[in-house]
């Protein structure tokens, strides 16, 4: 008997270590983190911001439970850009993700560009770390450099585990009926090519019948044939692109193309729940990149024509809903107290989006001017809402400076992940303000760029005394709007804009609309301020890489037949 049990007491004990291990994954002074960014969403459509006839009970639950950030800006205001400075915690100059030409975000997923694999983003820093990470929706960063099957920009190269989404961005062309974004080119790429070559055709065509020139046949029948091929060849890029760029991905393999947009956040959100199910004993990260409220707008059923604002409202509305059921499925594991959840925007609304019906498709960025694309505040100033119950209080406001590059040195702080010491890092840990151990942003002065252009900056002196927002070029709007409607998005040089010497300056304490320019006559401080900010923008300069790779070069924006996936 004592043979017996002296040869059977190992498993008990095997049994016990296995258990305790199991126990033991998870590291309760290691938090989860739910990472959730919309789309063009801008601040003036949520109910914790001021909006009382659209429906967000999610997010305004999270404000409750949480911090509102009512000063939080987005790095660029632009997808591309905005993201990959929210990714690294750096300006998307720094990476070379920002253009020099008038394109400034991704068309294809068979472009060369993309986020290059020498940044380091917040989920390669977890992932080392320990944690579970996975990326659900919207990428936008690239896909491939050299080969189709290189994947050198895709989320899995850049620290997230699993990827299930998007690998390029939700346009009007991925819905049949909703239009397209090149619509806006015909003009230039169809409509002046053919009447060219028509009006060709037709000379030489008269020169021949009147007797004036022998025009062979076959050269009046050359201009035809050009003029279909340009017509025949634009309407089959139309044809094509979709099933070539909306198109669904799990990990490296497209499950679908095109992709459906039936039930769409609905499976998307049946995956990130599923994510948090799988590893709900393992510290994880989930970032959720919704796909709304970009156009082309879509809703299932249950939201299709249930809201105040058509469909962008249908579409605000099923994007809460989703943030609800993350925050159920959080609350059902018991994992509530130990995860910080934030919500942002990657920008402002898009104002000029309007469907050809004449339907506003854009949404509202509050009391704050212009929209997507610019750096006034309506297209950099976004949602922030931070609910990490375990160590911050509810209801809480914070007005101070805050960026969206501040996400990645808080959550490495917060997992005990070392910040790059290789690199600058231009975001600051929140906590301390979040907490109420530091009064003050510890952002003085935060650089607005146009694609790679300095647009603006925004100096918050020490003594608080102002907020000041120094403009050196600002966007032309049409006439009497609040946007560049006639291009569909504004521009950053050029013709499309306006220089400023002296700058423009503004008070955003006293006028956070930006509606009264500052003048010597009318502020004190105005030379002082502006030599301030010029020095900081000498010192800013001198931070950043002449030489770094243009990863949103035409060179690398075109579509590569080879690069298809």
């Amino acid at each position: 008997m004592a043979t017996t049990n002296s040869a059977m007491s190992p498993l008990p004990a095997l049994a016990l270590l296995l258990l305790l291990r199991v126990c033991g994954a998870r590291d309760p002074a290691r938090p989860n983190f739910v990472i959730i960014m919309a789309d063009d969403l801008g601040i003036g459509d949520l109910g914790c911001y001021g909006n009382s006839t659209l429906r967000t009970p999610s997010v305004d639950r999270l404000a409750r439970e949480g911090v509102k950030l009512t000063q939080h800006l987005a790095a660029a205001p632009l997808c591309t850009p905005s993201r990959a400075a929210f990714l690294t915690g750096r300006y998307a100059v720094r990476a070379g993700m920002a253009s020099h030409n008038r394109l400034g975000v991704f068309l294809f997923t068979a472009s060369s560009g993309g986020l290059p694999p020498s940044e380091v983003t917040f989920a390669q820093r977890l992932r080392a770390r320990g944690y579970r990470t996975g990326l659900v929706g919207k990428w936008h960063l690239g896909v491939s450099c050299r080969h189709r099957d290189d994947f050198c920009h895709h989320p899995q190269r850049h620290g997230f585990e699993s990827f299930h989404g998007f690998p390029l961005t939700n346009l009007r062309d991925c819905i049949p009926g909703s239009g397209s974004v090149f619509y806006s080119s015909r003009h230039l790429v169809v409509h002046v090519p053919v009447q060219v070559l028509l009006v060709c055709a037709l000379t030489l065509a008269l020169l021949h019948l009147l007797g004036l020139a022998r025009v062979p046949v076959a050269v009046v029948v050359v201009p035809v044939l050009l003029t279909v091929a340009v017509a025949g060849g634009f309407f089959a890029f139309l044809h094509y692109f979709r099933p070539a760029n909306c198109v669904l991905m799990t990990g490296f393999e497209v499950v679908q193309r095109p992709a459906s947009y039936e039930e769409l956040t609905q499976r998307l959100t049946r995956e990130a729940v599923g994510f948090l199910e799988r590893h709900a004993h393992t510290p994880f990260l989930l970032f959720l990149s919704f796909l709304h409220v970009h156009t082309a707008h879509f809703a299932a059923p249950k939201f299709a024509g249930r809201s105040r604002h058509g469909v962008y409202g249908d579409a605000v509305e099923e994007l809460d809903w989703s943030v609800g059921q993350i925050l159920d499925a959080l609350d059902h594991l018991g994992l509530a107290n130990d995860t910080l959840v934030y919500f942002t925007s990657d920008h402002g609304a898009h104002v000029e989006e309007v469907s050809e019906e004449g339907e506003m498709h854009g949404g509202s960025n509050g009391i704050y001017k212009g929209g997507k694309a610019t750096n006034w505040e309506g297209g950099i100033r976004v949602p922030g809402v931070v609910r990490f119950p375990r160590e911050l209080g509810r209801g809480l406001e914070l007005a101070e400076p805050t960026s969206h590059m501040d996400v990645f040195p808080t959550v490495l702080a917060l997992a005990g992940a070392e910040l790059p010491a290789d690199r600058i890092i231009d975001g600051r840990d929140l906590m301390p303000l979040l907490r109420g151990t530091r009064m003050q942003s510890e952002h003085e002065f935060l650089f607005h760029y146009c694609n790679a252009y300095l647009n603006a900056v925004r100096w918050r002196p020490q003594d608080g005394s102002a907020l000041w927002k120094v403009f050196y070029f600002t966007p032309n709007f049409d006439p009497g709007t609040n946007g560049c409607f006639s291009s569909h998005v504004c521009f950053c040089f050029g013709k499309h804009i306006t220089r400023h010497d002296p700058p423009l300056l503004f008070d955003l304490t006293r006028d956070p609309s930006e509606r009264r320019p500052l003048t010597p006559e009318s502020e004190p401080r105005y030379h002082a301020v502006l030599a301030a900010v010029g020095e900081a923008v000498a010192a800013h300069t001198r931070t950043l890489d002449p030489e770094v790779p243009q990863q949103l070069s035409l060179s690398n924006l075109v579509w590569k037949p080879w690069l298809q996936l």
